[in-house]
């Protein structure tokens, strides 16, 4: 088990006066079984009431607007985590078995639909049925069907955009942790496995010392259903452990973005972000 600590600041400079905005952030965890909470804030500048929820999928939401003028808006989150490593399971199940217990469940038939942001390349989709017709259990299938996307897309940033689709990503075969987990998604769902888009933070060091912050950034991975829910991260090939931190899940990245809103003012703007993780024990 590690505790982590995480600050999370993103925000947008504009050029000019802001008149009103409106905003929801997605950037504080929740306890689960594998993680426990000890602390998070949201801290907002300019100063805005803020309304908390958590939404359909279980992420916790922080909705607030900002109704005087300002030019920059800055949301800083700052949590501290304890987290377990989530090893893989594998459960004794026929594909015939998970069809059963997949149509029991508004959680699991839901995740069985593509999205505009997973629907599989036909490259991918070929890949995928291959791969699920060499194992008798479908939870096996989904760990090899994400360590081949894993395998043959290389992790690279400036290729894709934070609009991409799996499609795209796929034929340069280039992406970010998004774009891999969105076509890892599109691959299971396209054999009926059920799969939703997990996102969080990853401590980048695996030996990291005590004390030491290092740069980190928003992840991404995902979870399949096969008689429970299993995750695991195809970007770094390797099972969710305790340098996960979960913070929401969805359909897709659609579903769970940091910071989401729209503003009355000038067209352009500039994006910020930074993530600083600090492994605490």
């Amino acid at each position: 088990m590690k505790r982590l600590r995480i600050e999370h600041q993103t925000g947008f400079t504009y050029r000019g006066d802001v008149g009103a905005s409106y905003n929801e952030a997605r950037m504080l965890p929740g306890s689960t079984d594998s993680q426990f909470v000890l602390s998070s804030a949201l801290d907002i500048e300019p100063q805005a009431s803020v309304n908390q929820y958590v939404d359909y999928f279980g992420t916790r939401v922080a909705a607030f607007d900002v109704l005087s003028a300002h030019t920059s808006l800055t949301i800083t989150a700052r949590s501290l985590v304890e987290v377990r490593p989530r090893p893989i399971d594998h459960i004794d199940l026929t594909w015939h078995e998970l069809t059963d217990a997949a149509s029991r469940s508004i959680e699991t038939v839901e995740q069985l639909a593509q999205t505009a942001r997973t629907r599989p390349h036909p490259e991918v989709a070929q890949l995928a049925r291959s791969i699920a017709a060499e194992h008798d259990h479908p939870g096996h299938a989904a760990h090899a069907i994400a360590v081949a996307v894993g395998d043959a897309v290389e992790y690279m940033h400036g290729i894709t955009g934070v609009h991409s689709t799996a499609h795209e990503a796929w034929e340069v075969r280039k992406g970010v942790c998004q774009d891999i987990a969105h076509i890892t998604l599109g691959a299971l769902r396209e054999v009926g496995i059920p799969a939703r888009y997990v996102s969080g933070y990853l401590h980048p060091k695996a030996d990291a010392e005590v004390g030491v912050p290092v740069p980190g950034e928003s992840h991404a991975w995902v979870e399949w259903f096969a008689g429970d829910w299993q995750g695991f991260d195809p970007t770094n090939s390797i099972e969710v452990g305790d340098r996960h931190v979960l913070i929401g899940r969805g359909r897709d990245y659609n579903d769970v973005p940091p910071l989401r809103g729209v503003y009355a003012g000038p067209h352009k703007s500039h994006l910020h972000v930074t993530v600083t993780i600090t492994r605490e024990a």
